[in-house]
């Protein structure tokens, strides 16, 4: 069990991934980022999906940085470091994808 979150283009091709082991409560961050609570399930993802709007990933990267913006503290533990990574990585890659199509469509499993 686990968290697997995917980003998708209108193609169906992958664009993101962002992986947490289900007692990885750093995958919670994620979700409330994309303000898609509704879609964690404890241990894993609800199997569902959302698309989200170049503003909807706007804001996520925003919060992303309001969250984050005093940048890594020393006393942080190396997995926090990695998972914030980990999801600005996966919000820039929806952003990315989001501006060029218009949407991002990411499915929680």
């Amino acid at each position: 069990m686990g968290h697997d979150i995917s980003g998708y283009n209108k193609a169906g091709k992958e664009i993101a991934y962002a992986r947490f082991s289900m007692g990885n409560y750093n995958a919670t961050i994620l979700y409330s980022l994309l303000g898609a609570n509704n879609y964690y399930a404890g241990v894993s993802g609800s199997g569902g999906s959302s698309t989200f709007s170049i503003q909807q990933i706007e804001k996520a990267l925003n919060d992303y940085n309001q969250l984050y913006k005093n940048g890594d503290s020393l006393s942080e533990s190396d997995i926090l470091t990695w998972d914030k990574k980990r999801i600005l990585n996966f919000i820039q890659n929806c952003l990315l994808t989001a501006k060029i199509e218009g949407s991002v469509r990411v499915y929680f499993g």
